[in-house]
């Protein structure tokens, strides 16, 4: 078992809150190696987790532990998890934010974390990524096999910003996510851009707008402040523009839908 442990939460630096939870982890695994993914997540932001975890989970050796902690819903009737994939593990709230990492790397097993053997004694309703999660982040990068933290479950939150709608010539799909470029990250793939057939030139609808895009490999495909469609470096389809913002031209922002047709 690896003794990566990879942390990503919306507390920030300022309040001791991300301290805590390595504390906690050094407490029961001196051994680990915290590795913090981010804690600037946007607050109560789970699509912004969701799509920076998804990003940054699939660099990590096997078996590593990622534990994910933007939860407005802490304390009421969700789930806290545990799900197994190929690759390795990904701990934190049914709330849709593991989904897009997990999905990347195949699931396995989803578990619901309800064994107090492996929690703090004392389970705050406030503060489970302390509480909850990190103590099992630290018994499962020790070697705790993943069935003996809870149930076995089979159904868990499908975040609406992960749904894709394919419908004869065209895919409805959302902003996943803004970049600090300005290039705005759908949440269509590789894979669902072969399905629509797409060529050298797409066709999309943002804002109400009609856009005809080159399907570029690189930014400077195009002219110097020019629009234009492109595969990132984390497989997502990007609307970009040429060292320039496209979520400012194009008054885009995460949420937002866009629909994509195959060019004539």
């Amino acid at each position: 078992m690896s003794s990566i442990i990879t942390l990503i939460t919306d507390f920030g630096l300022i309040d001791p809150y991300v301290a805590e939870m390595k504390a906690v982890i050094l407490r029961i695994n001196p051994e680990a190696k915290i590795v913090d993914i981010t804690h600037n997540i946007e607050k109560f932001n789970i699509r912004m987790a969701a799509y920076v975890l998804s990003a940054a989970a699939p660099f990590f050796p096997q078996n590593t532990v990622h534990v994910a902690v933007v939860d407005p819903g802490v304390g009421t009737q969700r789930k806290p998890i545990l799900i197994e994939t190929k690759h390795g593990f990904f701990i934190g709230p049914d709330n849709g934010i593991l989904v897009l990492a997990a999905k990347k790397q195949g699931i396995k097993h989803v578990y619901e974390i309800s064994n107090p053997r492996f929690m703090m004694k004392k389970v705050s309703q406030t503060f489970h990524g302390r509480d909850i999660f990190a103590p099992v982040a630290a018994y499962l990068s020790k070697g705790v096999p993943p069935s003996s933290f809870g149930q076995e479950i089979r159904k868990i939150v499908a975040p609406k910003f992960a749904k894709i709608i394919r419908r004869d010539d065209t895919l409805l799909g959302e902003v996943l996510h803004v970049d600090s470029f300005g290039n705005i990250v759908t949440n269509i793939t590789a894979k669902e851009l072969k399905w629509l057939g797409v060529r050298g030139e797409i066709i999309v609808e943002l804002k109400g707008a009609r856009l005809a895009l080159k399907l570029c490999r690189a930014y400077a495909e195009v002219e110097l402040g020019k629009p234009l469609a492109i595969i990132g470096s984390h497989d997502f389809l990007e609307i970009s523009i040429n060292q320039g913002n496209a979520a400012e031209a194009f008054k885009v922002k995460a949420g937002d839908r866009i629909i994509f047709y195959r060019s004539s």
